[in-house]
């Protein structure tokens, strides 16, 4: 009946993905979420880059006495996971491995796509995960930059988004693939786009349910689980333009955004 928060953070607004499968997984949960708004995009930045931003946005979030932390963007998650558990006592929870886990299980011929940032997709960290899972898969990435603004522009299911998607998906068409990771918090929005284009013939796998499922499944272990049933709390925190967050990532929950505030994330 532990009632401390969830601690979620992204680069910026994307993140509201996960956010959004924790309300639906875990609703007693209250949540705490930063979105780095100042310094986004991550997914072009260094490793040490990415690393430094992800400890001082989990430091921040120690501040509001989180009892767990997951880390929502695809390129910290890549780069700094291991740090980030290694530097800090309570639980942290990113998005690859339970994306990675889900591809390998529903996978039959082990032809594998994964689509993200170009920081994601050159870390590798997908596409390591899933073969130490099934070492005899063919794994086939692509960064899909402009899924990300289009996304943000509210276009996700217009003609622009399906010209692009075209464009960017048909080279995993030409690799018989059965299942594609979305590789970005971004991308879950662009599902039906996705699925279209590639013909409703390929799994989809998305890591942000993934990870709710399995941030269910630590809280459970760790027996810190808040099973009071009653309205839960959501507090927002971004470092620049809570406005624009306000704005676009209602599309993202669903409904809208209130009790945002700005932060100096640099006196973390």
């Amino acid at each position: 009946m532990d009632t401390r928060p969830i601690g979620v953070f992204d680069s910026g607004i994307g993140g509201l993905t996960v956010v959004k499968e924790i309300m639906d997984t875990l609703p007693n949960e209250n949540i705490v979420y930063f979105g780095d708004t100042a310094r986004v995009p991550y997914g072009s930045k260094s490793a040490e880059t990415v690393t430094r931003f992800a400890k001082q946005n989990t430091r921040f979030l120690l501040t509001k006495n989180v009892k767990a932390i997951v880390v929502a963007c695809n390129t910290a998650s890549a780069f700094s996971l291991d740090e980030l558990q290694n530097a800090f006592e309570i639980p942290v929870i990113g998005v690859i491995k339970p994306g990675a886990n889900a591809a390998a299980k529903a996978s039959k011929n082990k032809r594998i796509g994964i689509i993200g940032t170009e920081g994601t997709v050159n870390s590798r960290a997908y596409e390591k995960a899933i073969i130490k899972l099934l070492p005899d898969a063919k794994i086939y990435a692509y960064p899909c930059p402009l899924f990300v603004p289009i996304v943000e522009e509210g276009w996700a299911n217009t003609k622009v988004s399906y010209m692009v998607a075209e464009e960017y998906l048909s080279q995993l068409k030409e690799k018989q693939i059965d299942a594609l990771v979305m590789g970005c918090t971004h991308y879950p929005l662009l599902t039906k786009v996705v699925d279209d284009v590639l013909e409703h013939k390929v799994k989809l796998i998305n890591p942000a349910r993934e990870t709710a499922l399995e941030l269910k499944r630590i809280l459970n272990e760790n027996c810190i689980e808040n099973t009071i049933d009653n309205s839960a709390e959501y507090e927002y925190y971004v470092s620049d333009n809570p406005d624009k967050f306000k704005r676009v990532g209602g599309n993202f929950l669903e409904h809208d955004i209130i009790n945002i505030r700005k932060i100096d994330i640099e006196k973390f």
